[in-house]
């Protein structure tokens, strides 16, 4: 389930768009969105704290501490609740549209009494909006790209949403008794990067325990359909969950049916057909015979079908399925396979915790390096200064020297930001004193294709850039990613000796697997990594590997895999030997 702090952090994002769209002042709405990512990416349960104990966290004080307070003790914030009811729902719910954001939200409003996304989008194919400052057919476009976007994503959630609820199910029903087997499979188990809602498969000889069992979890809110062989709940955050119970002896035809997709199914079940089978949820059987032939595991349902174990990631038909008839597919890179972070930040700029505390958390997970990217002067709001920088250099090497071989080494770099010319922050001489540098596009979305095309290609060619950050910049259901011409983006990728991260962040994921497909042609390396800006962010990093995985890469496409000497050299760029 979602944890306090997400919830906190979601309710104080709302009221800073609140305080925004009924005209309240610019910095307080500031202060509230500081206070929500501080709270997100807080360590400790906030349901745990009081409120002396809140204000120890970054950018809460005593007024933000009491209405986490008064959250967590009553489900609800009543300086929030006011203000929304100042406000139709509809006009709530315009926020929501990417390329739109509160104060323009506020104008629609006003100007025009457009409360909802379908007014919205009549009102931009009748020319309405044009008249309004700040409006125009380019604003228009942007606006109804990002209504198909929300839409698109429907009542999908994050990835680590999903994954949470699921392991808590299946950590709870492995626990009955007479549960043999629990996992959940769907498009989770698939690792795409919304979830729609979640497949939990168990497998016993009796289901009544199981079900009874799921029934009464804690944040169940409907029973919707209740059978035998199959159960359904919704939660309390509207996400549905259903749970398939199957003999043991059916497990694996079971897991291998439920987890998809349904064109990778099509395609397993196709090929049984052409040997004489059939198959289904409970097995691999002759048809001639109706004796079943094998069940109990995936690994024994794929070798029958004259195929190697597919991992997970791969199953959506894109080619999986002639690799392994073929016996060419990848060994995917695992996430026990990354011995390094390679973009993370500190309290320096806008991370929540100290470098020591971030050292410390890399170290208890058993990396060989760790790299501190925090942002570079261009980024104003983050007040860098090349004294600052060069002093946080400085305490890097120190806690180098402490951690020592055969510890973890320490690499300190920086994100820098790509302006709109393709420049980034400080001049080569200072740029050649970093380990490593990732750049990154933070503004600037709207540029034309060729200006995004030639401002990240110039950024490729910057012998000091190592990993181009978060590439299409892309936040999940509410920013599409850069208009950029991703041939020729790539092509210099790989010219150049630059590596494209995998931003392992669940409202990012950027690259997207099939970004990475497509980049992987062009003979490109990757880098994924946390951009943790907390010490639990660090965790996220398995959401990157599992896009990885998507993408069909293995260890030797990813940079943070090699050994330090190796990965020493491919950040040379071409600047000469180590």
């Amino acid at each position: 389930m979602a944890r306090p702090n997400d919830e906190v952090a979601a309710l104080f994002q709302e009221y800073a768009d609140l305080i925004s769209i009924t005209g309240g002042e610019a910095f307080r709405a500031r202060v509230y969105e500081k206070a929500a990512r501080a709270i997100g990416g807080y360590h400790a349960d906030v349901s745990t704290l009081d409120a002396k104990g809140l204000t120890e966290i970054p950018n809460v004080g005593k007024s933000i501490a009491e209405k986490v307070v008064e959250y967590i003790g009553t489900g609800r914030v009543s300086a929030v609740e006011e203000l929304r009811a100042k406000i139709p729902a509809g006009v709530r719910r315009l926020t929501a549209i990417p390329a739109l954001g509160p104060k323009k939200a506020l104008v629609v409003y006003e100007e025009l009494g457009i409360s909802s996304i379908d007014e919205l989008a009549d009102a931009i194919h009748e020319e309405r909006l044009r008249d309004l400052k700040g409006f125009g057919p380019r604003t228009e476009e942007n606006i109804l790209h990002g209504i198909a976007l929300l839409k698109s994503a429907g009542d999908r959630v994050r990835l680590d949403v999903a994954t949470d609820l699921a392991e808590d199910v299946v950590a709870v029903l492995s626990g009955v008794r007479g549960c043999r087997r629990c996992a959940y499979a769907g498009s989770l188990r698939r690792g795409r990067e919304t979830i729609g809602d979640i497949d939990v498969l168990a497998a016993a000889e009796k289901s009544g325990p199981l079900m009874r069992a799921f029934t009464e979890l804690p944040y169940v809110t409907e029973v919707i359909a209740r059978g035998e062989t199959k159960t359904s709940i919704r939660t309390g955050k509207g996400l549905a969950v259903d749970l398939r119970v199957v003999p043991p002896d059916s497990w694996g035809a079971a897991l291998q049916y439920f987890t998809g997709s349904k064109a990778h199914n099509i395609r397993t079940r196709n090929l049984a057909v052409h040997q004489g089978l059939k198959l289904s949820e409970y097995g691999l059987f002759d048809v001639e015979s109706g004796e079943k032939v094998v069940s109990e595991t995936e690994e024994e349902v794929y070798a029958r079908l004259g195929l190697p174990w597919i991992p997970p990631p791969l199953r959506e038909d894109r080619g999986e399925i002639e690799a392994g008839l073929r016996g060419e597919l990848p060994e995917l890179v695992e996430e026990r396979d990354i011995v390094g972070d390679l973009h993370t930040h500190t309290d320096l700029t806008d991370g929540l915790a100290p470098l020591e505390e971030m050292v410390a958390a890399a170290a208890e997970r058993g990396y060989a390096y760790y790299a501190i990217t925090d942002h570079g002067p261009n980024l104003y709001m983050q007040q860098m200064t090349d004294e600052r920088m060069l002093a946080q250099r400085e305490r890097v090497r120190e806690l180098d020297r402490a951690h020592g071989k055969p510890g973890m080494r320490l690499l300190h770099g920086a994100e820098l930001n790509i302006d709109p010319d393709g420049a980034v922050d400080w001049p080569k001489e200072f740029l050649a004193g970093f380990d490593l540098c990732v750049a990154s596009v933070h503004s600037h979305f709207n540029q034309g294709r060729k200006a995004l095309t030639r401002r990240l290609v110039r950024a490729c060619e910057n012998p000091y850039v190592n990993i181009i950050g978060h590439p299409t910049t892309r936040l999940i259901g509410k920013r599409p990613g850069l208009d950029v011409d991703l041939d020729e983006f790539f092509a210099a990728c790989a010219r150049t000796g630059t590596a494209l991260e995998i931003n392992a962040h669940p409202d990012r994921l950027d690259l997207s697997d099939e970004h990475i497909l497509w980049a992987g042609r062009h003979g490109t390396k990757f880098a994924v990594d946390s951009d943790a800006h907390s010490v639990i962010h660090l965790a996220n990093m398995r959401y990157g590997v599992g896009t990885a995985q998507r993408g069909r890469l293995t260890k030797d496409d990813v940079i943070n895999t090699w050994s330090l000497t190796r990965l020493r050299r491919f950040l040379r760029k071409g600047r000469g030997t180590v």
